[in-house]
């Protein structure tokens, strides 16, 4: 549901007349406004974003570990409307057992290196993502190195050239 402090905004209030029940929640702050969706239904609303609201870049994607609260992990995107220069960012909030969203890269292709970084430094898993594998840590590490229960000092890792 949309908080009342964001109904008489155009983005949020066009997303709630689209679909009422995508929106779990939100703020606006420091002149950026955050809203909450339901992690089934990601897809759905970046497309209806870029399509009808105009936008038409994802500047980044990235993820939060709140580590030991639930839902643990927040998957956050950022958009911008060129056109408009406005900036929207889009939260979802993912359980610690198995982290896993829809992979928005039929959207915006540009989410392909953005989501397989989160997926290698957080381990959630992107669904049909073209090409889900590390990017920064060798295929044989073992763990993400940004969860917040990750050691302190890392796994013992053997390097081949040693």
């Amino acid at each position: 549901m949309l908080p009342d402090n964001l109904k008489d905004m155009a983005v949020p209030a066009a997303i709630e007349a689209w679909d009422s029940a995508v929106v779990t929640g939100g703020s606006h702050e420091f002149g950026e406004t955050l809203l909450f969706v339901q992690p089934e239904r990601i897809v759905a609303v970046c497309q209806y974003l870029k399509t009808q609201l105009k936008f038409e870049r994802l500047s980044g994607v990235t993820c939060i570990d709140r580590f030991p609260a639930e839902p643990r992990y927040e998957v956050l995107y950022l958009l911008h409307s060129i056109a408009r220069n406005e900036r929207l960012k889009l939260k979802v909030a993912l359980g610690s057992d198995a982290p896993q969203v829809e992979s928005v890269t039929a959207v915006w292709v540009g989410a392909d290196w953005y989501e397989r970084e989160v997926f290698d430094l957080f381990g959630v898993k992107f669904h049909n993502h073209p090409n889900l594998k590390r990017l920064m840590m060798p295929e044989d590490w073992e763990g993400h190195p940004l969860r917040k229960d990750f050691p302190v000092h890392g796994h013992k890792y053997s390097y081949q050239n040693d």
